[in-house]
């Protein structure tokens, strides 16, 4: 895939591009808690999108993108939300211009194998992807974790989506064969190794697209907002999830829809499952880090309400099967992927199983991804690529 990027863009554009790959993530535990403030445990991983791109020395941008095979230009002059994939790349430029950074004009190819809407965070490999990108054509010198709140800013303010920072954190921190604990409120961060190599992860997509996902997350961001200032109502120290208790919530039980209480509940214990599920890590310990997944899904799919049946039956196929350790619904909700942990030397035969018992119960068959833990973004010059 990086050569034949390469060699469109060398075609389309008549000079050497430099190469970044901006990969997807998984979240292998802790989902809807990053708004809330809370702790997520991402990995980057092997499916990614990749960059091919140069200056040209003009104040005009040329995006062809491989995956609708379209070409697209925008002037720096007039950056705007606009409808369609282009979008997440003119947040991005957006975001470097409000900071007063020089953007100048570029060409570029954008190519990639992240599926789109099955939960691994393809939005923020294109946004992490250009930023590092830009940094590396124009010499800003960010940070990574500067890069990735410019992700974030991006996401939020063209498309509309209100996302937490985990999915661009992962995008640019990630390290291979490790997952990453961040707390989401000091951004602090902490990398524990995942190294269970008789395990794979296997990501099953049950092919229904998130139409919901963007609607009803930040209805759900609204529901926990609104949990959070019951509380504070009482406990004024508390300003999110985080700081608050399951004591604490059943205490305004009454005083909230019991939607709210629901929400509130699943997020508290989340942030909780998080902390355990390290402590699992730590000690080798991937059948007790497996049974937290599933409590996790239990969560997301009675209390948080982001499962569908399709979702809800993959985890069932899941838990009668004993090479799984674990499994859930990853991303957003509504749609999109679970996340298996299931016994190396049986995943051909996993896969089989699940591919024919969901083709039996829903008329289609569900695309599989193994995948691996990987490096975060790189940029690679001319001559390595």
């Amino acid at each position: 895939m990086i050569q034949k990027t390469r060699a469109l863009f060398v075609q389309l554009f008549k000079k050497e591009p430099t190469i970044v790959l901006s990969p997807g993530r998984i979240n292998l535990i802790g989902e809807h808690t990053d708004y809330n403030d809370g702790f997520v445990l991402p990995a980057a991983i092997d499916k990614k999108i990749v960059y091919a791109i140069a200056p040209n020395h003009t104040r005009t941008c040329t995006v062809h993108a491989v995956f609708t095979n379209e070409t697209q230009s925008f002037s720096l002059d007039d950056v705007k939300p606009t409808p369609g994939w282009i979008n997440y790349l003119m947040g991005v430029v957006y975001q470097l211009q409000e900071r007063g950074l020089n953007v100048e004009g570029f060409d570029c190819v954008l190519a990639g194998d992240i599926p789109v809407g099955a939960g691994m965070s393809s939005s923020a490999a294109v946004e992490g992807g250009l930023v590092a990108a830009l940094d590396n054509l124009f010499g800003y010198r960010l940070n990574r974790m500067e890069m990735a709140l410019i992700g974030q800013k991006a996401e939020h303010t063209f498309p509309g989506v209100k996302c937490g920072i985990m999915d661009q954190f992962a995008n640019l921190h990630g390290k291979k064969d490790q997952v990453m604990r961040l707390d989401c409120r000091s951004l602090e961060f902490e990398y524990f190794p995942f190294n269970f190599p008789d395990y794979k992860i296997v990501l099953c997509n049950s092919m229904v697209h998130h139409s919901l996902a963007s609607s009803e997350y930040n209805v759900r961001r609204q529901q926990c907002e609104e949990g959070v200032k019951a509380i504070q109502a009482r406990y004024p120290a508390v300003k999110s999830l985080r700081d608050a208790s399951m004591q604490m919530l059943d205490e305004v039980k009454e005083q909230v829809p019991a939607l709210v209480y629901n929400r509130c509940a699943y997020v508290i214990s989340e942030i909780q499952r998080v902390q355990d599920a390290t402590d699992h890590l730590k000690a080798g310990n991937l059948q007790a880090f497996g049974e937290l997944m599933y409590a996790t899904h239990e969560g997301l799919s009675k209390l948080y309400e982001v499962s569908c049946p399709e979702l809800d039956y993959l985890v069932s196929l899941a838990r009668t099967r004993p090479e799984v350790a674990g499994a859930r619904v990853m991303g957003g909700g509504f749609g999109g992927c679970t996340i298996n942990l299931v016994k190396a030397d049986k995943v051909d035969e996993y896969v089989a199983f699940i591919q024919d018992s969901y083709k039996a119960q829903f008329g289609k068959v569900p695309e599989v991804y193994v995948t691996i833990i990987e490096d975060g973004v790189k940029v690679l010059i001319p001559s390595i690529a």
